[in-house]
């Protein structure tokens, strides 16, 4: 591929497959990443390279491909992934946003990150060590974040001999901890990383696995478990009015639709005040569409001239939300300074942004075990726990199992500007 082709030029109305990789430390994550780009032919000339001539001076006689994904010189020193490192990738079928994240529980908060948005979870396994307090640890935030598909990847296949006992073993002690995790679905797939064998070509080396490979998975996974197409739901980012005769009296709302579909005639109500109309019509760049969902980015009209701006919510008259001001919320805190209790915060949920104080804490999470014990003390960095806030504002809002989208928040620290912690509205 030359340096300067688009990997996914061609494939622009393709749909998205948001996925993260967690797994133990030396598990293979960023050689697993390395081998989906370099298989898939999704990297450019001088990334490649560049990648030879590293691993030509490590000494390494065949190319190290999780240079591919870990960036910094001092992380590739050490062999371990700190940060999240995205990576994008397209194959004909579907364009694809990897996030890959480090295993250590005190990165824990890099983990809550990189799943946030994510459509499917990858956790790796190495199939000498078979399932580890990480592996637990990792599938139990993959399923409190709600991503609706997990992948389970039993990885160094070729040390065991391709043995298919060994893989068999490691499936029926996974089967001990599917009772506390909430997937959609779970799949499992036999690979060597370091290889190829069934990471995007199918692998001659275990012919008794008879499922398809990663690639495949990833290709074939439902992209909208994740959606919530039954609860209509558009917080308004931006009031459009042109200054231009030609649209003189045109007033619209623009975001993106995050829960339900709309359709022009749709009755509607406007939170937090109440305001009800009708949909007018559902606007795009030079046309208008019959019906919007989820995550469509759309400009709505309005039958009705209402008071309504950034942070408002428009909904369906028929599936109201949530609106209040005391949030009840499982909290990851982000930052090394600790949580302060009775301290105030700037509180972000959708298109809308107010100050809130953070009254108490009720409880904490062990990430290990999933099991939440009564905890009153302010929550550290990397620490899970549920959080009773108070807004000054009303909040627009779902649970976050009911609506991923309008059920999640961000405090920031109102002197420093920083990001502090993460919250699912429970």
């Amino acid at each position: 591929m030359s340096m300067n082709q688009n990997p996914t030029e061609g494939y622009l109305d393709m749909e998205l497959l948001r996925f993260t990789t967690a797994g133990s430390v030396d598990d293979g994550k960023s050689t697993l990443i390395g081998r989906l780009l370099y298989d898939s032919k999704a990297i450019f000339e001088d990334q490649m390279e560049a990648v030879k001539d590293y691993s030509l001076r490590r000494g390494r006689t065949e190319i190290d491909l999780s240079l591919f994904t870990d960036g910094l010189r001092s992380e590739r020193e050490q062999g371990i992934t700190i940060d999240v490192a995205y990576r994008y990738f397209a194959t004909p079928k579907r364009k694809f946003i990897i996030a890959d994240t480090p295993g250590h529980i005190q990165y824990t908060r890099n983990m809550v990150t990189g799943a946030s948005t994510a459509n499917a979870a990858i956790i790796l396994i190495d199939a000498r060590n078979g399932i580890t307090e990480q592996t637990r640890r990792h599938c139990f935030i993959a399923s409190l974040l709600r991503i609706p598909n997990l992948i389970v990847c039993v990885n160094k296949m070729d040390l065991v001999d391709y043995d298919a006992s060994i893989y068999n073993r490691i499936l029926f002690e996974f089967k001990s901890l599917e009772s506390k995790l909430n997937f959609n679905e779970i799949k499992f797939v036999p690979i060597s990383a370091l290889n190829g064998d069934n990471v995007v070509q199918k692998s001659a080396k275990m012919p008794w696995y008879t499922g398809i490979t990663l690639l495949e998975v990833l290709e074939t996974t439902d992209i909208q478990t994740g959606n919530n197409f039954t609860d209509g739901r558009f917080p308004v980012q931006y009031v459009i009015r042109p200054h231009h005769t030609n649209y003189h009296d045109y007033r619209g709302y623009a975001g993106r639709i995050e829960g339900g579909i709309f359709h022009p005639g749709d009755q509607v109500v406007v939170l937090p005040s109440g305001f009800r109309s009708v949909v007018e019509s559902i606007d795009q760049y030079k046309s208008s569409v019959t019906e919007a969902f989820p995550p469509m980015s759309v400009t709505m009209r309005l039958a009705d001239d209402l008071d309504i701006s950034r942070g408002d919510m428009i909904v369906k008259a028929d599936s109201m939300p949530d609106v209040g001001q005391d949030i009840n919320a499982m909290v990851c805190w982000m930052n090394p300074s600790p949580m302060r209790l009775g301290g105030s915060y700037i509180l972000r949920q959708t298109t809308r942004e107010v100050k809130c104080i953070l009254r108490d804490s009720a409880s904490r999470v062990d990430v290990n075990t999933l099991e939440e014990t009564d905890s009153h003390e302010a929550l550290s960095m990397n620490e899970i726990g549920r959080v009773n806030i108070k807004t000054a504002k009303p909040l627009v809002f779902d649970t976050y199992q009911r609506n991923r989208r309008t059920g999640s928040l961000i405090l920031i620290d109102e002197a420093t500007n920083e990001t502090v912690g993460v919250g699912m509205i429970v």
